[in-house]
């Protein structure tokens, strides 16, 4: 049975949705028919107000139609039917925000005087519709203007709708007999359109005042000032107010800005970068702004009260992007807005940051976090951010002269300025850093490919250092401030000869040199030249980065924190050759952190269940792949780094020993890392920290657990400077193979001195018309199908592994020819692995080898597995130098027997 509550509710909504309709037809229509295409910007502003008003109504009409269909769906089927199927009472958030569009977008047009402006334009018209506009507006005085009758037109009929609505709706909670369900639903309505009665009073107020406040300011204040959305909330000609240092006459509140007027001058600061900081006194509060810091004092300490209130509660409004709901401050206990907030900003004051647009994160009015620094000349600055300050790792570009040609100096910053380990690209600088400029040991790669090592003092390359050019020529003395060679030195050229003595240098006149040319010298070995290494003792590798090691050390020392974690360690490089785009390198997050407590807290119980030696391996590969674990992080911004160091320019050969320095380091870094985290777990739960590691138990763990689950992020530039380094030898050993690609299987195996009895022949399976001696690819294929699986790891122990299975299935080949088990002497092995390795084909297999015996777990030294690498090395060196036996083995053939 329908209540008398519900009938009126559908009478309601008949009478509002034919209200509707009229003013649609007398006033929006015609409004919008009526106003020319306006050629001012203030008329053009104004239409637009008028249309976005008519489309807000006629959405509110739809959902009022909408409304209507589900009370007569009700009344019509009462018995099947329930009360819950309103649209009112299962939709009602929906319904009001139609509502509050509708209220916004009438507001905006208050705000500008937009119905008097259009009721101006065309006077005559609305005087001809003068009656007919009376009619919906029976209370209203005859006097009254027609832009007055046209705001309140648009007006009342709404404000009485809603605040029916709230009546009935009360009415119909306190006597509806439906179960507990619908009744919530009724009470939440009515609570809701009981707020919207509260918004609409509010709205209506502060429209009416920022109406009134561009009235009363200059027409250069307004032009200035005036937008439709903005609305004011506080004036201190109110509530007064005195502001300190700028002495302003005039403070002005709005709902996204505060304005201070001074003389001529208009100070307008961002809500969204403004921090309200309590004063000591019951008189004075303080605001941040990125580039002032003002002092709000009043004489009453009610007016503070008020203003303090109405500045944090507008700050939080603006930081939500949308107007308070019901009304400005309703809670009870309003939030505090938050210290940390992302956002762009331009400076304007003198300095070195004039001009500049920081993108990032805030705190208390200072660029704090990751963020990214952009001058008008073409500089850039992405990276970490402390108090205002470059502090952390960073890039930053600078450009030079008018071509399309930057330096990028990727380091870490102390307080704003250079400090520490880092590296320079244009060239590449890899060393020390000290108050922005290079200062102390370093390696520096130009684009040519000369490498220079030496000591650098005030951005200057000072004293004896090392030269070498890209022919592996190598100089070894003293440079002058621009790297010209001065003084006494020595150069050793690639095939042996030696210059050494005093070299000189005159403007335009070239090098000069007075000394000693031996050429009596044998060829030098290659390691001396061509593989030396640079920057290996010159600065140790526990000094490299610890620009990203340190945040993470003070991280876990002060017990892991969980609202630190998500500004912990900074940077997300997307691609690290896209030099010009260096400002997409640190993605800097857009949305405000979310708290992070939780999610620390079941990172460390993580730990603790995880620490038997399987469970841990798991648990470790976990983490690191996870780039919101403290871990991941770490080892994501390690990555970057390298890549920033080694990719590109920095892919030098004479760099691969420092460069496998550094992942070794990383890997003890990291350990240390998780080791820290599990004491910091260890300590929340009350229970012992374990006991310091000794230096043999470290390495094993570094070696044997964490350098396999990190090094594939390493592997990619790690491995290049592995092909650079033993580019030779591979060329010749490519070579080798292709020569010994040319013979049969049977013709090899002799040309390799394998036993004839070890010779697989039962596994050559002939056609018709097919010679023994012309099969290719069939002897020991499972061996060689097993090698070349070496290449589908980047693990140093995998590759092992299936080095020790080739091996195995070589001893298995021969022990299933020989019908028996046998273990092969190295003798017989040799000459088997090189023909196994032979067809295996793999490439760089020099890099391999030796990426292998640099990072493989030392554990292996002197087992098996050591014993095969060796084996396979000595195969390798055998491949290089068969050219020469080739020659006289192929005397030995019929050359009319075709291979």
């Amino acid at each position: 049975m329908c209540s008398p509550e519900e009938e009126a509710l559908l009478r309601l909504e008949e009478v509002f949705s034919a209200t509707l309709a009229r003013i649609n037809s007398l006033v929006l229509l015609p409004l919008l028919e009526t106003t020319p295409e306006p050629s001012d910007p203030q008329g053009r502003e104004c239409l637009r107000l008028l249309q976005q008003l008519h489309r807000s109504s006629q959405r509110l009409w739809e959902v009022t139609e909408e409304s209507l269909h589900s009370l007569r769906e009700r009344l019509c089927h009462q018995d099947t039917v329930g009360l819950e199927s309103l649209l009112l009472l299962q939709h009602a958030e929906r319904i009001l925000q139609v509502h509050v569009e509708y209220i916004e977008s009438y507001t905006s047009c208050v705000v500008v005087q937009a119905f008097q402006k259009a009721a101006k334009k065309r006077r005559e018209f609305w005087r001809g519709q003068r009656k007919a506009l009376w009619q919906l507006l029976p209370g209203v005085s005859s006097e009254a203007s027609v832009g007055t009758a046209l705001a309140q037109a648009l007006r009342e009929p709404l404000a009485h709708h809603v605040q029916r609505y709230v009546l009935l709706l009360l009415s119909l909670g306190d006597t509806a007999a439906e179960p507990h369900r619908t009744r919530e639903l009724v009470v939440h309505a009515a609570t809701l359109f009981g707020n919207l009665q509260s918004f609409l009073r509010q709205a209506l107020d502060q429209a009416l005042a920022t109406q009134a406040l561009w009235h009363s300011l200059s027409s250069r204040l307004r032009d200035v000032l005036c937008t439709p959305a903005r609305r004011l909330l506080q004036d201190s000609q109110d509530v007064p107010v005195t502001v300190a240092p700028l002495r302003a006459e005039r403070v002005l509140l709005f709902d996204d800005a505060l304005v201070l007027l001074q003389g001529h001058s208009v100070h307008t600061f961002d809500l969204k970068l403004v921090w309200v900081d309590p004063g000591q006194d019951g008189c004075t509060f303080h605001l941040l702004t990125p580039e002032e810091e003002l002092s709000f004092c009043s004489k009453a300490p009610q007016d503070r009260v008020v203003w303090q209130w109405k500045v944090t509660q507008a700050v939080c409004q603006a930081l939500r992007g949308k107007k308070d709901f019901p009304m400005l401050g309703a809670d009870l206990e309003p939030p505090e807005p938050p210290t940390c907030r992302c956002m762009a900003y331009t400076f304007r004051a003198e300095g070195r940051l004039c001009q500049a647009t920081y993108e990032g994160e805030w705190c208390r009015g200072r660029p704090h976090g990751r963020g990214t620094l952009k001058w008008p000349d073409g500089r850039n600055h992405v990276g970490n951010f402390c108090q205002g300050l470059e502090h952390g790792f960073g890039i930053r570009l600078v450009p030079q002269g008018p071509e399309d040609r930057f330096d990028c100096y990727k380091c870490h910053w102390r307080e704003g300025r250079m400090c520490g380990y880092g590296i320079c690209e244009g060239e590449r600088y890899i060393g020390m850093w000290q108050a922005d400029q290079r200062h102390g040991p370093g390696v520096m790669v130009t684009q040519a490919g000369v490498c220079y090592q030496g000591t650098f003092q005030a951005d200057k390359m000072v004293g004896p250092g090392i030269l070498l050019s890209e022919d592996d020529s190598l100089y070894e003395g003293t440079f002058t401030r621009d790297l010209t060679l001065v003084g006494k030195g020595k150069v050793t050229f690639p095939n042996g000869f030696t210059l050494e003595g005093s070299f000189s240098s005159g403007a335009g006149k070239g090098l000069h040199t007075q000394g000693v040319l031996d050429t009596a010298a044998f060829p030098p070995d290659p390691s001396s030249t061509r593989k030396r290494q640079l920057g290996v003792g010159a600065f140790p590798v526990e000094s490299h980065w610890q620009g990203v090691y340190g945040p993470f050390r003070d991280f876990v020392s002060a017990g892991c924190p969980g609202d630190e974690q998500e500004a912990l360690l900074g940077f997300h490089v997307q691609n690290s050759r896209e030099l010009r785009k260096s400002q997409e390198y640190l993605c800097c997050e857009r949305t405000q952190p979310e708290p992070c407590a939780d999610r620390m807290e079941g990172i460390l119980d993580e730990l603790l269940l995880h620490r038997e030696p399987r469970a841990l391996r798991e648990c470790l590969r976990k983490a690191l792949s996870n780039s919101l674990h403290p871990l991941g992080k770490l080892l994501r911004t390690l990555m970057l780094t390298f890549q920033a160091t080694y990719a590109g320019i920095g892919a030098n050969k004479h760099l691969q020993a420092l460069a496998q320095e550094e992942v070794k380091q990383h890997a003890r870094e990291l350990w240390a890392a998780y080791r820290g985290l599990l004491q910091v777990a260890l300590q929340r739960k009350g229970q012992a920290p374990e006991e310091d590691e000794d230096t043999e138990t470290r390495d094993l763990q570094v070696h044997g657990l964490v350098l396999p689950l990190m090094l594939p992020s390493f592997y990619s530039e790690l491995f290049t400077l592995y092909l650079l380094l033993h580019e030779t030898e591979d060329s010749l050993y490519s070579q080798g193979i292709a020569n010994l690609s040319l013979f049969p299987d049977t013709k090899l195996l002799e040309f390799l001195d394998v036993q004839k009895h070890l010779w697989p022949l039962k596994d050559l399976t002939l056609t018709t018309n097919q010679r023994l001696s012309l099969v290719r690819n069939k002897c020991f294929l499972s061996a060689t199908e097993c090698l070349q699986k070496i290449i589908t790891t980047v693990d140093p122990r995998e590759k092992l592994e299936v080095l020790e299975r080739t091996y195995g299935e070589i001893e298995a080949t021969v022990s299933r020819v020989l019908g028996r088990e046998h273990k092969l002497p190295m003798d017989d092995l040799l000459p088997l692995l090189i023909y196994v390795v032979s067809r295996a084909r793999i490439q760089h297999l020099g890099a391999e080898i030796h990426l292998i015996r640099d990072m493989m777990d030392p554990i292996h030294t002197g087992g098996l597995c050591d014993f095969l690498l060796t084996a396979l090395e000595s195969c390798y060196e055998h491949i290089q130098k068969e050219d020469m036996r080739l020659h006289r083995f192929a005397g030995r053939w019929d050359s009319r027997e075709p291979w």
